[in-house]
């Protein structure tokens, strides 16, 4: 698909959702990619947009951020003084081999065609030891299986091209990657129990509306 075409088709998305100033799972991840991150590191942040989740990281670090949209890089570049790159995830890769800290894709990766050779790319642009945080829907949380059980559509964004459970996006992480942490971000398990990290591993994962991940290049 051509590039500008592509482009058109992810600014109408994210003007008919209202995506701009938008912060999925209203920033719940934020604290977890400060603490993983820290400081002085350079970074990558894939599918950036306009920014919303990017400005919870970019102080005190050098931040290189990577869009379709570039309404939406402009805004970022503007509010954050970052650098931006306008790209096309599922064809190009301009980034040389070992040269940088971070590399972040939250909420990109079940956007991607050819998930094995991206990876494999974030994996060779990493510095030894550096770090692959991203996150993905829990397309398999029980709220979305009621769905399916009833008849129900339970994938309404028409931009995503894969889904992932907890169990298949680490092992589609392992391949290039180690020390892999998740973390289930969001959801309630009743109305009055939201996930969170005093319930167990495998209750949080099957009802959380999110997967966070930490991994170390291997």
């Amino acid at each position: 698909m051509q590039k500008d075409l592509l482009e058109e088709i992810y600014q109408a998305h994210h003007q008919k959702g209202n995506r701009y100033g938008y912060l999925f799972c209203h920033g719940e991840r934020t604290p977890y990619l400060k603490e993983w991150i820290g400081t002085g590191k350079k970074i990558l942040d894939l599918g950036c947009r306009d920014g919303m989740l990017t400005r919870g990281f970019c102080e005190g670090n050098q931040v290189v951020g990577v869009d379709i949209d570039q309404k939406a890089l402009d805004i970022a570049q503007r509010n954050l003084s970052i650098e931006t790159m306008w790209i096309d995830l599922n064809a190009e890769w301009p980034f040389e081999p070992e040269s940088f800290d971070v590399i972040i894709a939250c909420e990109i990766v079940e956007h991607i065609f050819l998930v094995r050779p991206f990876l494999q790319n974030i994996q060779k642009s990493l510095k030894p030891g550096g770090l692959f945080i991203g996150s993905v829907p829990n397309a398999f949380r029980m709220r979305n299986r009621f769905k399916f059980l009833f008849g129900n559509e339970f994938e309404t964004d028409p931009t995503h091209v894969r889904m992932f459970s907890s169990q298949k996006l680490e092992t589609t992480l392992a391949e290039f990657f180690i020390d892999i942490q998740i973390v289930p971000i969001r959801g309630r398990v009743f109305p009055f129990v939201p996930v969170s990290s005093y319930l167990p591993q495998h209750l949080s994962r099957l009802f959380a509306k999110d997967l966070l991940w930490q991994s170390v290049k291997k």
